[in-house]
């Protein structure tokens, strides 16, 4: 089995750079489909506006209908057809940015990845995971390809609802526990290759990187300013743990939640329950209990 290591093209993190989305989105196609909700549109109306305007690419804006199902992406790949788009770009959330970029899997066409929070890692794997019209997991579409670039507007992140950063932590944690588990037993990351040792230090990276600026990220996000621990944690969040959960591979932590979409009855995000699954895999294991409680404080400190 070959070593894999596979990362978005281009990754792009700081303060303002959405208003900067038709200069880099013009070097991919000129008419884009826009996936993003109605509410996130209404809150970053006036940011897209200066973000195209000027630039060789006309946006075609286009709700999202709350799940990454077959029933969405197929319709969606109408609405490019019937548009004759020919570059997917996805705004918002987890689920929005999965299809975005199944779309542009189907369409044969480059996708940008545009998130307004940092709750999962999903913007930078080559994975969208996809659910029944009902919300329930069904399962995963492995991308040939990691998207063409993904745009952290860190203004924007640093004004999202706080709990929404917390989650994306949480879903970070589990990354350099599934990655050792998965190396620990030769089994393949999620591109189906033996993890490299890259790819393990990013995994590292992102757990150090949370444990040093987790509770200080939560605080500059409670004031919604950019401090650089929340750059830090932006980056733990989207980059370390997307591309080292791609190169990495998932094991327990990720299976729990996929079990809780199927039970139902519960509020908690996504991230909030992969942490929990991540202190279910550590006893499973029968890891160190001071290596148990190190991740369970941590847990209770960023909340």
């Amino acid at each position: 089995m070959a070593n894999i290591l596979c990362s978005p093209s281009k990754y792009v993190q700081g303060a303002g750079e959405m208003k900067k989305l038709g200069e880099y989105a013009q070097k991919y196609g000129k008419k884009a489909l826009v996936l993003i909700t109605e509410s996130g549109y209404k809150r970053i109306e006036d940011v897209l506006k200066v973000g195209f305007e000027g630039y060789d690419i006309e946006p075609v804006y286009e709700y999202f209908n709350r799940e990454c199902s077959k029933t969405e992406i197929n319709r969606l790949v109408a609405v490019m057809n019937e548009k004759g788009c020919d570059v997917v770009i996805g705004i918002g959330g987890g689920k929005i940015l999965d299809t975005a970029k199944a779309v542009a899997y189907y369409k044969e066409v480059p996708v940008l990845i545009c998130p307004t929070i940092a709750s999962t890692d999903a913007p930078c794997s080559a994975l969208s995971v996809i659910y029944t019209d009902e919300g329930v997991f069904e399962e995963y579409l492995f991308l040939p390809a990691n998207p063409n670039m993904v745009l952290m507007d860190t203004e924007i992140i640093a004004k999202s609802p706080v709990r929404l950063t917390v989650s994306g932590m949480g879903d970070a944690l589990a990354t350099y526990f599934e990655a050792r588990a998965c190396q620990r037993t030769d089994a393949p990351s999620l591109e189906f290759g033996g993890i490299t040792r890259s790819a393990m230090a990013l995994c590292k990276l992102c757990y150090e990187t949370l444990k040093e600026y987790g509770a200080a990220a939560k605080h500059a996000c409670e004031n919604q300013v950019v401090t650089p621990a929340l750059d830090a944690i932006i980056e733990a969040n989207v980059y370390l743990s997307g591309v080292g959960a791609d190169n990495g591979g998932l094991a327990v932590a990720h299976s729990f939640y996929n079990g809780l979409t199927a039970l139902g009855g519960h509020s908690a995000p996504h991230g909030n329950c992969v942490a929990y699954g991540t202190l279910v895999q550590l006893i499973l294991e029968g890891a160190p209990k001071a290596e148990f409680k190190e991740v369970q404080d941590f847990c209770r400190e960023v909340g």
